[in-house]
């Protein structure tokens, strides 16, 4: 007499066996679908993610302080000596020429920062190909753009540290008067920001010395990029609001 055996998944149900379950991880976890492989297109968008949530929260710093600058050069204060409202706003005579070259050393920066940026981008993309046995793509010339990004923003920020002396040598301080204050305030809020870039820079530029994945070594040179990015903007728009408040 033939026996019959069950073919169908709920007839396995039906004799008290269990079906089987689908292969853990599949999902958006940062690993692929053997649930070991590291999954870095995953990790990437969360780490841009990320950046998105914290250049949000720069912004908000830069507009507050946008805000009270705008407010406050308007704002007359009571003077108790003659007994009435006077305006205390004064001026800084900033020195332009050496900001205008730290301007343009920020901007160069972002370039050599990107041209990093689309470079590491393309390792990883022929990374899986180069891995092939028998495949060779030729020898790749290689171009130190984040040794060249560092020294960059290295420059600018010593410009700054000139521009800051430069200001303290034509009378200019914090506590001159309201307008010099934020002059401060506005320049040293960017080079603080500016000096966090720098730190992933310099992590981006070891990864390397580090034996990093080049995949890895890509989310962190591209998050690293577009944060450069929005620094040169930052700038650009610090030294613009300076300029028309001149």
């Amino acid at each position: 007499m033939a026996t019959y055996t069950p073919t169908n998944p709920i007839d396995h149900i039906g004799h008290g066996h269990k079906p089987p379950m689908p292969p853990a991880g599949g999902g958006d976890d940062g690993r692929g679908g053997s649930g070991d492989i590291p999954n870095y297109g995953a990790r990437l968008r969360r780490a841009r993610l990320g950046l998105a949530c914290g250049i949000a929260t720069v912004c908000m710093v830069f507009i507050s302080l946008t805000s009270a600058y705008v407010v406050r050069q308007g704002l007359p204060v009571f003077d108790g000596e003659s007994n009435s409202y006077v305006r205390d706003w004064g001026r800084v005579d900033l020195p332009w020429n050496l900001l205008a070259i730290n301007t343009l050393l920020l901007l160069v920066s972002s370039v050599t920062m990107e041209l990093a940026r689309r470079k590491a981008a393309l390792r990883a993309a022929l990374a899986p190909v180069q891995s092939i046995p028998g495949i060779s793509l030729g020898e790749e010339k290689s171009f130190p753009w984040l040794g060249i990004t560092v020294l960059l923003g290295t420059s600018f920020l010593a410009g700054q540290w000139l521009a800051w002396g430069q200001l303290h040598a034509r009378g200019f301080y914090v506590s001159t008067n309201p307008n010099s204050s934020f002059v401060f305030l506005l320049t040293i809020a960017h080079a603080v920001h500016l000096c966090g870039g720098m730190i992933a820079l310099i992590w981006a530029a070891s990864a390397s010395l580090l034996k990093k994945p080049i995949e890895a070594k890509r989310i962190v040179v591209d998050i690293t990029a577009w944060y450069w990015h929005f620094m040169a903007v930052l700038w650009i728009y610090v030294f613009t609001l300076l300029g028309l408040a001149r």
